[in-house]
């Protein structure tokens, strides 16, 4: 591998249940009569599939009804078919379910990857830009359907310096954070403002990070 290829993320398990028992969706949250379909997806990458269960939102009439990393990550899943996140999409029925799961498939295939910043890969982060977004991360967000975002996310020290970096780069503004430790012991943000500005700030965010992978010590 060389600094700055593609991770791209691996799709592990895929289910379609065309209807959803009534006290199952009534446990996660959801009203199952409106959305009885459900598509379930397992992911080795978290931050990748929020992002293309957003792009679902966007394709197909669909919702994201869940969405829940692991802890510790996919290099310490609890098995084979787990990875580091389920995300689960509703529809009206089995075909909505299926269009929303093909569209999120393809954009963690096509867009949504992480990136490594180092040469041997062992250093992977994501600083993925959202020119418009759907209806599930804008609602995770607090922003307007269809605005741009970077959807930044490192190690700990790298996601602070990095974060910073972002700022000062371009004319954003922090919408969230996500301090560590988190679930899967990454961090970052969501940062908003024009698509060339979220652009700007993606580049800045990941100079830092590779800045850091290549020499980590340094006042």
């Amino acid at each position: 591998m060389a600094i700055l290829d593609p991770v791209i993320p691996r799709v592990l398990a895929t289910r379609i249940i065309p209807r959803v028992d009534a006290s199952l969706a009534a446990a996660y949250g959801f009203d199952g009569a409106r959305l009885p379909s459900l598509a379930l997806i397992t992911c080795d990458l978290d931050d990748a599939l929020y992002a293309a269960l957003d792009e679902a939102t966007k394709q197909a009439p669909v919702e994201v009804v869940y969405a829940r990393s692991f802890y510790a990550g996919s290099s310490h899943a609890s098995g084979p078919t787990s990875g580091e996140i389920l995300g689960v999409l509703a529809g009206a029925d089995p075909e909505d379910a299926r269009r929303g799961l093909s569209a999120c498939v393809t954009c963690l295939e096509r867009e949504a990857h992480f990136y490594t910043a180092n040469a041997d890969g062992s250093h992977t982060f994501f600083p993925h830009v959202i020119s418009s977004l759907g209806r599930y991360l804008s609602r995770e967000a607090g922003l307007a359907v269809g605005e741009p975002m970077a959807y930044l996310i490192a190690t700990p020290l790298e996601a602070v310096y990095g974060i910073d970096a972002a700022l000062k780069a371009a004319e954003v503004r922090l919408v969230k954070s996500f301090p560590p430790p988190t679930e899967t012991n990454f961090a970052g943000a969501y940062l908003t403002g024009s698509l060339e500005a979220c652009e700007a700030a993606a580049q800045a965010f990941a100079a830092a990070v590779v800045e850091i992978a290549a020499q980590p010590r340094r006042p």
